[in-house]
């Protein structure tokens, strides 16, 4: 009984140490990148599987969820993007303005000031939803994935570019718009 069970540990070893060697000889070339839409992409296998990151990346898919990027200049600060976050990662602060302030690209009319856009990225669960309901497409994934920190204070991402004077001087705007509207129905 004991001859039997160190002959089969024998074996399991120099099985083990064979398939040990015959992937260190395999490994000495680096398995090519192909596209996983040819039909032989699982045939070819051979070759050290590790991308050495930073100087080789992955091919990313066309219809990656990765980091999110905001046009500002193209956002009417409609808000559809923080409804439709399931994990409430983005926080808009709007402030309405008495006349249009712009175009975008696609040509909406711009009537709010984005006084707060921030994403934080260590809440967000990579959905895509904010993409999708975007009327004028200023929120988008990008094929950034590689920002890496310690403080997660460092992954919230700010957008807005309006200063605390520019936020005061646009309320006042408005409220003085307001004030006159409410003494004109008055007369």
């Amino acid at each position: 009984m004991l001859l039997k069970t160190t002959i089969q540990g024998l074996a399991t070893a120099v099985k083990g140490l064979t398939l040990t060697v015959r992937h260190l000889f395999s490994a000495r070339k680096s398995r090519e990148q192909l596209d996983i839409k040819q039909a032989d992409y699982f045939d070819k296998q051979d070759g050290v599987t590790t991308v050495q990151f930073p100087n080789e990346k992955m091919p990313i898919p066309e219809v990656a969820r990765y980091q999110l990027d905001v046009e500002i200049d193209d956002c009417i600060v409609c808000d559809l993007c923080a409804k439709a976050c399931p994990v409430d990662c983005i926080t808009i602060e709007a402030i309405k303005s008495p006349e249009a302030i712009g175009k975008t690209s696609d040509g909406s009319v711009k009537r709010l000031y984005a006084a707060e856009f921030d994403i934080d990225m260590a809440k967000c669960m990579y959905c895509g939803l904010c993409t999708v309901v975007c009327p004028t497409e200023c929120i988008t994934m990008t094929d950034q994935y590689d920002r890496v920190t310690t403080n997660l204070a460092d992954l919230t991402y700010t957008f807005a570019e309006m200063s605390e004077a520019e936020i005061k001087q646009r309320k006042e705007e408005w409220t003085r718009f307001q004030a006159e509207k409410e003494a004109a129905k008055k007369k």
